[in-house]
């Protein structure tokens, strides 16, 4: 085994029933290097990671750490061989301060407001760029925070290879600069990194290597500078791809919702949307373009229902089978439904708000629409037909439609949420983060789908985090900065530069 090697694995191979996530899997992961991991939704890349951190013990095959073959049955035999992993859902409990949640679970001495502990952390902190207060409770803190958090806490714990699972799946493209700044700090402090990600472009940039699998098994590794996103998209799908999102110039374009002058509070009455306005057109997609927390998702939820508008503000919704006007504020989900306002929502959080993930995917599509039926019984045909159409149209990595969703990887969960909204035949479409964490195929699929509708006449409301995305997807963006409009701008002539300057600083005319 050379010197360079941290870890090699070897024929790992882990079975879920009869669904193989890995198969005869040959990995190396380098001293002092960042290794992006890359595949398809399902394609093991989780589960291979989760075998190291020893949340999963493999059904067989070898693990060497520093030459020795290793068995690693648990989180803590991880740590105790230096590794440590940062997942997706954060592992912290809220009511507790950062320097309480790093020390949970430690034997060691010293209390989490020690003079000893918080100088530790200050040294972590200083080594690596961290900025990180320790006596701040978790719910206090922004998704970047928690994110610093978990790697601070496994750099505590000693790790020396750190796995880090969708890493800049929710953070803004300033705070993805800030990780990107501490992984190249850690890569040089000798720490390897292993990156799980479906960004080709961040791959790119960040990544020594790249190792990519496929329907679970191996395919190889390549170095970074001798690859570019079209190489490793046919690598990870292993046929030509074609990166480009097609759209469509608007036909027959009709007002669909006229939102005036809406401002809302967050749960602890402090205000997250001033005085929005702005117009939805059917035959449209509308992009909405913020840093996180400027109001993108209470501003979704307003329309749908589930958030309070201030008084003074309205959402008038333009009927097309009546041509009525409509005002949706002060109205419940159900109620706007009953209107005959179909609004399909993909919320940020899909397993809390979107799904029930104890169900499988039959009883989650009878969600939509379980009030409609007539009788003590449930007809379990027309969603179970829809649960067989969008497994197969968007390759969901399923043992069978009768699987509970919370055992799915997370960007198979998405797949799940998105279908049912779309094959809701909506009115008006309203997407948030809808491709969150899923690969560049499925991707594509979600925006030809979301162009379908759009062309169906449709108005679809997009909000989304990569803006080379929404500059190629949408047709307009409604910008957004400390809840406020800050801009309403043509897609196809507005520049990523304009669109991010304008969700970093308010300007004194904002809006329309």
């Amino acid at each position: 085994m050379s010197q360079d090697v941290a870890i090699r694995m070897t024929g790992v191979t882990k079975t879920f029933g009869t669904v193989i996530a890995n198969d005869g899997v040959d990995l190396d992961i380098r001293k002092g290097e960042v290794l992006s991991l890359l595949g398809e939704n399902g394609s093991g890349k989780t589960s291979l990671m989760n075998m190291l951190s020893g949340i999963y013990y493999p059904d067989s095959g070898h693990i060497y750490v520093g030459g020795n073959e290793v068995s690693i049955k648990s989180p803590k035999d991880a740590y105790e061989l230096g590794i440590g992993m940062i997942h997706q859902h954060f592992k912290l409990v809220d009511i507790f301060t950062a320097a309480e949640n790093i020390m949970l679970g430690l034997e060691e001495n010293g209390r989490p407001g020690s003079k000893s502990v918080t100088a530790k952390i200050k040294e972590i902190c200083d080594n690596y760029g961290f900025e990180i207060d320790p006596n701040k409770k978790i719910y206090d803190m922004s998704v970047s925070e928690k994110q610093t958090l978990e790697i601070v806490k496994v750099l505590y714990r000693g790790a020396d290879i750190l796995i880090l699972d969708e890493p800049t799946a929710v953070l803004t493209p300033q705070e993805t600069e800030k990780l990107f700044k501490v992984i190249g700090n850690m890569k040089a402090a000798g720490k390897s990194v292993v990156i799980i990600t479906h960004k080709l472009h961040e791959v790119l940039r960040i990544s020594d290597r790249v190792a990519i699998l496929r329907k679970g098994r191996y395919i190889g590794t390549v170095d970074t500078k001798d690859v570019n996103e079209q190489i490793l998209t046919e690598m990870m799908v292993g046929a030509k791809v074609s990166l480009n999102i097609e759209r469509d110039e608007p036909v027959n374009t009709v007002k669909r919702i006229s939102v005036k002058n809406i401002s809302c509070n967050d749960r602890e009455g402090l205000p997250v949307l001033k005085d929005v306005s702005f117009d939805v057109y059917a035959g449209e997609i509308l992009g909405i373009a913020g840093i996180s927390g400027c109001g993108q998702k209470e501003l979704l939820e307003s329309i749908a229902g589930l958030q309070e508008v201030s008084e003074g503000g309205h959402i008038i919704f333009s009927d097309p089978k009546t041509g009525n006007d409509e005002e949706l504020v002060g109205k419940s989900p159900r109620a706007i439904k009953e209107l005959g306002v179909s609004l399909s929502f993909v919320p940020e959080d899909r397993l809390g708000m979107g799904l029930v993930a104890s169900m499988d995917m039959t009883a989650n599509m009878m969600l939509k629409d379980y009030n409609e039926s007539s009788g003590i019984f449930v007809d379990k045909k027309k969603p179970e037909k829809l649960a067989k159409k969008i497994k197969k149209e968007l390759g969901v990595v399923t043992p069978g439609i009768t699987t509970p969703v919370g055992k799915l990887s997370g960007g198979n969960v998405q797949k799940v949420l998105v279908g049912r909204e779309i094959a809701s035949s909506p009115t008006v479409l309203m997407t948030a983060y809808a491709v969150r964490g899923l690969d560049i195929n499925t991707s594509l699929h979600i925006y030809k789908l979301l162009n379908e509708q759009k062309k169906n006449g449709v108005a679809v409301i997009y909000v989304g985090e990569d803006l080379d995305v929404l500059l190629e997807l949408c047709d307009k963006i409604l910008v957004l900065c400390g809840g406020q409009v800050n801009g309403y701008l043509d897609a196809r002539t507005t520049t990523k530069e304009e669109v991010g300057m304008k969700m970093m600083y308010l300007s004194n005319h904002g809006g329309k």
